[in-house]
């Protein structure tokens, strides 16, 4: 792990809905038991999850998710149920959207897999890919059905949904204060796997290089790529020695060296900014944001549960709970 950024939960996120939960896994409706074969886990209005599929998925959030190498049947039993439940979900709203003729381009794809493959420095990516033993095509498939998820939604539930005036007023007036400013820094780093490189790279500056030049030359962060810019952020946020460094620097100034778990690094700060209390006139549109989100959450909880309890579902307790999340040796990485 290079540094705190987004990409390490882009491809764990692909395709799963926001755990909502709302399908026990003995809580929906079996009307027509199919047979149990040992290669399925459910079957979802008649549509097959295969436990093959299921094993890859489990697998890759597991990895996401830290979980020990070793990790005990009953420490994995919590995901497992999780996970079902997201794929039966998933699976549900994929129906409703092609029901309603709702789908995505391969262009719509191939911009989103650009987008996830931007998250990552040099090779990251590729190698991302290996370590999730997730091929390409797979890739392509599971972005397909996260974008067609995203367009159910945002086409045919989220415009129900709208946030009036009264309803920003009431909450800033009750949550304002949350929307204070801390005081905040904005800085850049330079991170490197060995001392003597980190070294190398402190004398290029002290001779006079770019910050950002030598960021993008020689980081592993996925940052590199912006010249190293961590933006601004407020004590808390990042690792404890980045707070214990950034906020003590001056404006301008570079750190000595920082060792973390993620490697040796360099700091400098570009910019800092002081407390501030906000008036309803600049966090306007973050309040309404907020307030959307969380009208949306609530009206696709809704449309969820109207899924569910109309479905079939069929869940094959033996072959679910002989799942392990440890997919077969032997598949090759590019297989579709």
């Amino acid at each position: 792990m290079t540094g705190p950024t987004k990409a390490g939960r882009s491809l764990a996120a692909l395709g799963l809905l926001s755990g909502l939960g709302l399908c026990a896994l003995a809580g929906c409706p079996e009307k027509a038991k199919p047979r149990e074969e040992p290669d399925i886990i459910a079957t979802v209005n008649g549509e097959v999850i295969s436990r093959a599929d299921f094993e890859a998925e489990l697998a890759r959030e597991l990895l996401a998710m830290e979980t020990e190498p070793q990790a005990t049947p009953e420490q994995v039993e919590p995901f497992k149920k999780a996970l079902l439940q997201t794929v039966i979900e998933r699976t549900l709203v994929l129906q409703a959207a092609k029901a309603a003729n709702v789908t995505v381009t391969p262009e719509e794809v191939d911009r989103q897999v650009l987008r996830l493959s931007s998250d990552y420095p040099a090779e990251g990516f590729d190698d991302a890919l290996a370590r999730g033993q997730l091929s390409v095509t797979e890739l392509k498939r599971k972005t397909t059905a996260q974008l067609t998820v995203e367009k159910f939604f945002q086409d045919q539930v989220y415009p129900r949904v709208a946030v009036t005036e009264d309803e920003v007023r009431r909450w800033f007036d009750e949550h304002g204060d949350e929307l204070n400013s801390s005081d905040e820094v904005h800085c850049q780093q330079i991170v490197v796997k060995a001392l003597d490189e980190i070294k190398r790279v402190q004398a290029q500056l002290r001779a006079g290089a770019k910050f950002s030049d030598l960021a993008r030359r020689y980081s592993i962060s996925a940052d590199a790529k912006v010249g190293g810019d961590l933006g601004f952020f407020p004590r808390g946020v990042m690792p404890p020695q980045f707070d214990e460094v950034a906020f003590k620097l001056g404006v301008g100034q570079v750190s000595e060296v920082v060792t973390t778990e993620f490697g040796f690094h360099l700091f400098k700060v570009l910019e800092r900014r002081p407390a501030h209390k906000v008036e309803l006139s600049e966090v306007r549109g973050k309040v309404e944001e907020r307030l959307l989100k969380d009208k949306r959450a609530a009206a696709q909880a809704e449309f969820l549960k109207g899924l569910v309890e109309k479905a079939q579902v069929h869940t094959n307790e033996r072959a679910f709970l002989a799942a392990t999340g440890k997919p077969k040796a032997g598949r090759a990485l590019d297989e579709p």
